[in-house]
Order: structure tokens, then C-alpha cells, then sequence
């Protein structure tokens, strides 16, 4: 070949393999040029196949499926979540000597990785897993039939409380709600520990507008590794590998159903739930001596042009959760308005939430992440007020608030209360 050909074949191969790159050509288009290339008397046929087998080879993407055997599976997705906070928040306790320490500080509230694989026959394969807090915030195999009938096996959230459930890099008030974390997060003598990550059987689906979800499940929360033996033991409980025990050796169920659509400007979701844990209630941490929790609640989403509102209500019976002789019947709300300033870039959020614990207790940590407690109370409440700064939608938003929560009165009636104050902030970026 020619100096001046050669230069010529490279100056084109490198054209071809930088358009294909850019821009991922289709096969037909870019032979249709190389064909004419041969025919003008610029390529041979043999350089045409060069450039051809170069610019193929320079916009496809490397199979991470290994074995050539494997031809069951379709694609495998990698997930990632960063979550970046500072809280600044302080508690002061009412005619009390001394105030609690103060929270001032940085924290990675969330590192997710996840993997899914899509199989053929509509089976598919998630795990995703959370370094931040060294546990799982799924993993589980998928069998979808129709949109209409879709079964899960494994680990992840029931359907119960709209709130939680909500993806945690959708949420719009950066942490969930007062009421939320109180039925949600593990038992702690307070909190209920009554729904969130369980492993189980889940099916759900939707037709036309109607949705539905119900789950048997363990009846205890258990998204960390390990089986008590090895691994963390997190509140009390083992991992996902635990074994049955005399304190959850019956399954829980959970279900919820409803129904959205649209209208002129906007969507709307509105749904009822509910869900029966046996042995998980009992005064304290105490469980396995026949307290069952039975969980009800209704909820509503409601978008209109650039203004959004989200509420739930959520209560409970607690069988002898405040003492051997006493019930628990706790209750409680959350309500939150949205409006986009500017559409889709910058976004402001109201939410207020309330928890009636009915005797059983609540602390104000139990419903603010990262306050400090201010002692142990009947009621709690929680203003945030704050904005979302969509960069780059949800995948990549900076978020900030002023709280402002209230505990008050004791257990036993008496006069008490306990305020925190402060700021949130977050930056997110999803992939």
C-alpha cells in the first residue's frame, strides 16, 4: 500500500471507527458508505472489511457473561446508589439540668450496589446491597408472568406503608416520616418493627388502573448477613440466612391494593393495607409469647400539574405492648405538599407527621434519625420544611431542610415535652 493510500485508510478507518463510537451507526448505513467508498476507487474491498470489522469491534460493548454456554441469560444490569448527609440538629429537653449532646455531623446514609440479570422464560435475578449499613436492601428471584401476575421469592420491602416502601432516592423529605420509622424500624421496646425488609413469597401485579401486592413472609425484619452464628446481630435480630426460632416461627402476611389513573392535568393513587404478624407484639423487646401486631392503614397520591400532596394513615394493635395487663393501640399521619418552582429543577416540600403511641412510648430519635432523644414520651410530631434542586432529575439532586419535632407527655400521663431543631442535607447521585 501506498504512503498516500495508507494515510488514507487510516484517516477513514479512524472517521469510521470515531462515528461509529459516537453515535452507534447501524451495520446497513455504514456499509452502504464503505460500498461506495470501493466503487469511487478509494478503499479495495479487502480495506472496506478492515474499516468494516474495526468500527464493529470499537462500538461493541464487552459480554460480562463469561461462558458461551449461558445462553439463557439476556442482560445484566449494574445499580448504584450514593447518598452523601449532614445533620445539624439539637434536642432540648423541657425544666430538664442538662440538654442531651448535640448531633453535628457527616455521614454516608447510603452506598448501594446492585446487579440484576434477566433471564429468558421471564425469570429475573436482584440483589442489591448497602455498604453504608452493611446489609441488603433486596435480593431476590423473579418470575413475571404478565403484568397482571408477578411473583417474587427472597428479600424485600411488604406491601405495607406507602411511605417506606417509596424508593428512599424518590423521597422528596430526604429521611421518611415520624409515623413511618415508629411502625417501621426494629423493635426497640418502642417502635413496632412491623414492616419494611422481610424474606418471602410476594406477588403482585396491575390491570388497567387497579394494583395489588400481598406477601407471606418471616415475621421479623432481617435484612442483615449472617445466621446468628456468623455475621451481625442487629437489634436483636439474625440475617437473612437465620433459622425459624420460638420467637418467629410463624409466617406474617401483608397486603394492599388500590387504585390510580389519570385526569385532565395530573395522576391520582389512592390504596388500603393492612398486615398480621404473629408473636412479633408483647411489652418491650419481648416477642414469641402469643402477642400478635395487626397493621392497618390508607394512603393517597395526588399530582397536578407542578403541585404534588402525598398522606397516610397508619395504626395498629399491639397485643399487651405496653404492659402484661395493657394494650397498645398506637395511630398516626403523615401529610406532604409539593410544589415545583421551577418545573423539574427546583422544588418545594412541607410535610408534617404525628405518632400516637397509646402508652407504648416513643422517643424523639425513634421518629427523627440522627436527633438526639429527648426521653421517652406518649406523642411526637414533626415539621421539615425544605427544598430539592433536580440537577439531573433524581439521578443526581441536592437536598436541604429545617425540622423541627416535638415530644410530649410520659407513658403515664404525665406533663413532659422535648424539642429538636436543626438542618438536613443531602446530594444523591443514582446510576
Amino acid at each position: 500500500m501506498s504512503p498516500i493510500k495508507f494515510f488514507r485508510f487510516s484517516l477513514l478507518s479512524g472517521a469510521a471507527l470515531a462515528v461509529g463510537s459516537a453515535f452507534a451507526q447501524t451495520t446497513d448505513s455504514s456499509q452502504a458508505i464503505l460500498n461506495a467508498l470501493v466503487r469511487k476507487g478509494v478503499l479495495s474491498a479487502d480495506e472496506a472489511k478492515q474499516v468494516a470489522a474495526d468500527a464493529a469491534k470499537a462500538v461493541a460493548g464487552d459480554d460480562v457473561v463469561t461462558n458461551p454456554a449461558d445462553k439463557y441469560i439476556k442482560r445484566l444490569t449494574l445499580t448504584g446508589r450514593f447518598q452523601v448527609q449532614f445533620a445539624d440538629l439539637g434536642t432540648g429537653i423541657a425544666n430538664a439540668a442538662a440538654n442531651p449532646a448535640a448531633t453535628q455531623h457527616f455521614l454516608l446514609r447510603r452506598i448501594y450496589l446492585g446487579t440484576r440479570v434477566d433471564f429468558t422464560n421471564s425469570l429475573s435475578g436482584y440483589v442489591n446491597y448497602d455498604f453504608a449499613n452493611v446489609s441488603f436492601d433486596a435480593a431476590f428471584i423473579e418470575w413475571k408472568q404478565s403484568d397482571a401476575f408477578v411473583l417474587d421469592a427472597g428479600l424485600k420491602k411488604v406491601p405495607f406503608n406507602y411511605e417506606e416502601v417509596t424508593s428512599s432516592g424518590s423521597l422528596k423529605a430526604i429521611e421518611r416520616s415520624t409515623v413511618t420509622r415508629f411502625f417501621d424500624e426494629p423493635n426497640n421496646g418502642r417502635r413496632l418493627g412491623a414492616a419494611s425488609y422481610r424474606t418471602g413469597l410476594y406477588l403482585s401485579g396491575t390491570e388497567g388502573g387497579l394494583f395489588y401486592s400481598v406477601a407471606a413472609t418471616n415475621p421479623e425484619r432481617n435484612e442483615y448477613s449472617g445466621d446468628g452464628t456468623s455475621g451481625p446481630t442487629i437489634n436483636g435480630n439474625v440475617g437473612v440466612n437465620g433459622a425459624s426460632t420460638n420467637t418467629n416461627n410463624n409466617i406474617a402476611y401483608f397486603g394492599w391494593a388500590g387504585y390510580g389513573d389519570k385526569f385532565s392535568g395530573g395522576t391520582y393513587k389512592v390504596g388500603v393495607e393492612g398486615g398480621f404478624l404473629p408473636d412479633q407484639g408483647g411489652p418491650g423487646t419481648t416477642l414469641g409469647q402469643g402477642n400478635n401486631i395487626s397493621e392497618y392503614g390508607v394512603f393517597a397520591d395526588v399530582a397536578a400539574g407542578d403541585f404534588n400532596i402525598q398522606a397516610e394513615y397508619l395504626s395498629a394493635k399491639d397485643d399487651h405492648g405496653v404492659s402484661a395487663t395493657q394494650d397498645a393501640k398506637p395511630t398516626g399521619y403523615w401529610v406532604q405538599p409539593s410544589y415545583y418552582v421551577i418545573p423539574k429543577v427546583l422544588e418545594a416540600v412541607v410535610r408534617y407527621s404525628y405518632i400516637d403511641s397509646d402508652h407504648r412510648g416513643v422517643a424523639i430519635s425513634d421518629g427523627i434519625r440522627s436527633a438526639p432523644s429527648g426521653g421517652t414520651m406518649d406523642k411526637l410530631s414533626e415539621w421539615y420544611i425544605g427544598g430539592n434542586w433536580y440537577i439531573q432529575g433524581n439521578d443526581v439532586k441536592l437536598q436541604a431542610g429545617y425540622i423541627h419535632g416535638e415530644s410530649k407527655d410520659t407513658v403515664t400521663g404525665a406533663s413532659a415535652s422535648a424539642k429538636t431543631d436543626g438542618l438536613r442535607s443531602q446530594m444523591q447521585i443514582n446510576f
